[in-house]
């Protein structure tokens, strides 16, 4: 059972959020296909720096907790994961923006985006000898600049919120996976590549990460979705 691990945290990670999706009240099943575009989209380069920095030790992978399929040097499970996180972060992010009237957060885009890059900036000074910690950093930075100041995306304090509450979802998949409950963590780091500063088990540079991808399927998430409602305007103009 212990090579099924990984695979059932993604299970229970997604399972619940799937079936809801076909909810009545919800009806997140018109949108698969919109957000399967997104998230590989987005998932790109993050798989691309997956790949990188397993290939360089940065962090690894205890095969024990694995199905023992690897692509590029990721387990199978490692590939599903940019599917089934960015699938429930985005559900949520619509339910609770279907549901409830976030709208006056966006008051907050300009103070957030300041704090953040700020506060990033602080932190690459400081580690930039630890190579996760400067990538993680950086790459936050760049995107935060990219969406605030060219993509004018007026959604981030919306997005930062939602990131809050599904923090609590993150400390027991990523808790896991790092370790806690388990003999050895399923994800290992090198103690010379990032600050050596964890929430439990987990790396504080897996919410910075976590949090630039959210940002990140969230904005191919609304693209595509604005161009799919404006397909379907035009189709019923011309009917």
């Amino acid at each position: 059972m212990i090579t099924y691990t990984y695979i059932t945290v993604l299970f229970f990670t997604v399972i619940i959020c799937l079936i809801a999706s076909f909810n009545p009240l919800i009806k997140f099943n018109k949108y698969f296909g919109v957000f399967i575009k997104s998230a590989i989209c987005a998932s790109i380069p993050f798989i691309l720096w997956d790949v990188y920095f397993t290939h360089l030790g940065v962090w690894w992978f205890d095969t024990r907790y694995t199905l023992g399929i690897t692509i590029a040097g990721l387990p199978i499970e490692e590939w599903l994961f940019f599917i089934c996180i960015p699938f429930s972060c985005i559900f949520t992010y619509y339910c609770i923006d279907k549901f409830f009237n976030i709208r006056w957060l966006r008051g907050f885009n300009n103070m957030i985006v300041f704090f953040s890059i700020v506060t990033c900036s602080l932190i690459a000074l400081l580690y930039s000898p630890k190579i996760y910690t400067l990538i993680t950093t950086l790459a936050t930075i760049l995107t935060l600049i990219f969406l605030h100041f060219i993509a004018r995306a007026y959604w981030i304090s919306q997005a930062s919120f939602v990131f809050t509450i599904l923090m609590l979802g993150f400390f027991p998949v990523n808790g896991i996976l790092t370790g806690f409950g388990l003999d050895h963590p399923i994800v290992n780091y090198n103690p010379k590549d990032y600050m050596g500063v964890r929430m439990g088990t987990i790396p504080i540079e897996d919410a910075i990460y976590g949090y630039t991808q959210f940002l990140w399927v969230l904005y191919f998430f609304k693209k595509f979705l604005s161009k799919k409602n404006l397909k379907m305007l035009k189709i019923e103009a011309n009917e």
